[in-house]
């Protein structure tokens, strides 16, 4: 395994790799690696010849009072994980490599960037549609794997990515791998870390309490109650604030009433302690 940080230097490797025809995945990723990444890298081994792996902290996405310098980073032993995992490339390179000086470009997707979490994050995803551009002409996968714990970040990849022409014409160019969770439920998050025994002990109400309300409107009950009911049981279960619960529209996130035919998806984001946590689950 190749740990790079020097764009030249990827670029040759990458024209290694895909000689002879070979294929090539990406997971993009910030560090501080859990099951829920080694699983993306695992479903990448099974869709193409090799695996790079990026690891970058990204200042764009992070607002002014935000966890950027907080943020875990322990390069080494995610590059320990990674090796075991048998990832052919781990593209780790500092800030100066991705946004030299005087970068002054930045992507946005419009309409699926003012709601949810970029409502209550202003400017995030623009930071997130514009590292991931750079990582796509950087490595110039085949395929690319995110979770689907942030919904609206793979919403949002993927119509940027069909947009700008920036993937390969497979039908998994831009895979949505399902989120992976702990025994009692919570979905793995680089912060949960930032959470004492006691919070965390608090945190599995967001996802019993994400199912209860996709049971509720299975049920026929009011996407409006629902929610509401989603978010107190939240905040009696030890959250200090729910930045929002929603039904929405699983292709084009838009917030719905009741679930219909399309595909939907109930999407929260809330805080507890130090942490702001995000799920999701589809109403079938």
């Amino acid at each position: 395994m190749q740990t790079i940080s020097r764009l030249d230097t990827l670029r040759h490797a990458v024209t290694l790799l895909k000689s002879g025809g070979k294929t090539l995945a990406l997971v993009p990723t910030m560090g501080a690696l859990h099951e829920g990444h080694l699983t993306l890298v695992r479903t990448a081994r099974r869709h193409a010849d090799a695996v790079a792996v990026s690891i970058f902290v990204n200042p764009r996405q992070f607002g002014p009072n935000e966890d950027f310098d907080a943020y875990p980073r322990r390069l080494e032993a995610d590059a320990a994980l990674l090796a075991a995992e048998g990832v052919d490339i781990v593209w780790a390179p500092p800030p100066a490599e991705v946004y030299p000086a005087g970068f002054a470009t930045s992507v946005s997707v419009s309409g699926l960037d003012a709601v949810l979490c970029g409502a209550a994050r202003p400017g995030h995803f623009d930071g997130v549609a514009t590292v991931v551009t750079k990582l796509f002409n950087q490595v110039q996968p085949d395929v690319a794997l995110f979770g689907e714990k942030d919904w609206q970040q793979l919403t949002i990849i993927r119509r940027m990515a069909r947009d700008l022409d920036l993937t390969s014409p497979r039908a998994d160019a831009i895979l949505g791998v399902p989120t992976v969770r702990e025994a009692d439920g919570l979905a793995m998050s680089s912060r949960n870390q930032y959470l004492t025994p006691e919070e965390r002990a608090a945190a599995v109400a967001l996802p019993r309490a994400i199912a209860a309300a996709v049971t509720a409107l299975k049920g026929g009950t009011p996407a409006a109650q629902a929610m509401a009911d989603l978010s107190a049981a939240l905040l009696a279960g030890g959250f200090s604030r729910v930045d929002y619960a929603e039904l929405r529209d699983a292709t084009t996130l838009d917030l719905l009433d009741a679930p219909g035919a399309a595909p939907a998806r109930v999407l929260v984001a809330a805080h507890i302690g130090k942490a702001r946590l995000i799920d999701n689950a589809p109403v079938i």
